[in-house]
C-alpha cells in the first residue's frame, strides 16, 4: 500500500468515525435528551416572606408542548412527579399543547383529567404562553381546578397568616393581550411579590420590583453546548437565556420546560421542573 493509499484510508476512517459520533449525538438528543425528568430545587431566603409562609413549597412547570415529545405516558409521569413533591402552590407558565399538533377529543379529555390530579395545598395558577391562544387550551383550563390569571394580581394566604404574599400574573406578550399596567394596578405595599409570565424578557418592562420572577418559553435553548450554552435564542428570550439571575431585589428563574418545539431534540438540557422552598431566614 502506498503512502497516498494509507492517507486516503485514514481519511475514510476519520470520516466514518465522525459520522458515527454525529449519529450517536443525534440519537442521544432525540431519545435520551428528551427523557429522564429532572427536578431543579432552589431555596429562596427573604425577610419579606411572612413567617407563616416559612418553608412554603412551590412547583413551577412550563412548556409541556403536548404532542411533541410529551404524550400520555410522559404527561402522567410529570403529574406524578409534581404530586410527589407535595407542593403548596403550583405555577404553570405557559405552552400546554404545541401549536403544530392537533389533539383529539380523547387527548383533550386525557390532559384535563391528568391536570385535575394535581394536589397543591393552596392552589394552581397559570398564565398563557404563545402556544395557548386557542380553544383547546381554554376548554381544558375551564374544566380543571387551575386558575388562569390574565394581567391580574391577587393576595395569597397560608397557615392562617394575617400577612399575605402577592401574586402578579401577565398574559402572553407575543400573541396574547398582555397588559402590564393592569397587572400592577395595586397600591404600594411591602408584601413579598411573585410574578409569573411566559417570556423572560418581560422582566425589563416591569414598572415595580418583584421578589421572585418565574418564566419559561426559551426551553433554555433546548440544545446547549459546553462553554457556549444556548445555540438558538428565540424572541421573548433574547436577553434572559440562562436558568437563573439575581437582579437587584429579584430572583429570576427560567424553566427549561418539559417538551420540545420546532425540533424534537434536547441536548445538555433535560426536561425539568423547578421546585422552590421559601424561607424567611
Amino acid at each position: 500500500m502506498t503512502k497516498e493509499d494509507k492517507k486516503e484510508t485514514t481519511k475514510k476512517h476519520y470520516f466514518t468515525w465522525l459520522l458515527l459520533i454525529i449519529g450517536i449525538l443525534f440519537i442521544y438528543a432525540r431519545y435520551l435528551g428528551t427523557s429522564n425528568l429532572v427536578i431543579k430545587e432552589y431555596s429562596i431566603i427573604n425577610e419579606k416572606i411572612p413567617l407563616n409562609f416559612h418553608g412554603l413549597k412551590i412547583v413551577q412547570f412550563s412548556d409541556l408542548h403536548y404532542g411533541t415529545t410529551i404524550k400520555e405516558e410522559e404527561l402522567k409521569n410529570v403529574i406524578n412527579k409534581i404530586n410527589e413533591l407535595n407542593p403548596d402552590i403550583i405555577f404553570f407558565t405557559g405552552d400546554l399543547i404545541d401549536n403544530s399538533y392537533k389533539i383529539s377529543e380523547d387527548e383533550e379529555k386525557l390532559i384535563t383529567e391528568e391536570l385535575n390530579k394535581l394536589e397543591p395545598n393552596i392552589g394552581i395558577y397559570a398564565v398563557r404562553g404563545n402556544h395557548d391562544i386557542n380553544d383547546n387550551f381554554e376548554n381544558i383550563i375551564k374544566n380543571t381546578n387551575i386558575e388562569l390569571l390574565n394581567n391580574q394580581n391577587k393576595l395569597l394566604y397560608f397557615n392562617n397568616s394575617s400577612t399575605p404574599i402577592m401574586l402578579i400574573a401577565l398574559d402572553d406578550n407575543l400573541k396574547g393581550t398582555q397588559n402590564i399596567d393592569n397587572a400592577f394596578n395595586f397600591e404600594d405595599n411591602d408584601y413579598y411579590k411573585i410574578l409569573i409570565t411566559h417570556e423572560p424578557d418581560d422582566y425589563d418592562k416591569l414598572p415595580k420590583n418583584v421578589n421572585l420572577f418565574l418564566a419559561g418559553h426559551s426551553h433554555l435553548g433546548q440544545v446547549r453546548l459546553p462553554f457556549i450554552g444556548s445555540v438558538y435564542n428565540i424572541e421573548g428570550a433574547k436577553k434572559y437565556k440562562e436558568e437563573k439571575y439575581e437582579i437587584d431585589e429579584t430572583n429570576l428563574f427560567i424553566s427549561g420546560g418539559l417538551g420540545t418545539t420546532k425540533i424534537k431534540y434536547r441536548f445538555l438540557d433535560k426536561p425539568s421542573i423547578n421546585f422552590f422552598r421559601l424561607y424567611n431566614h
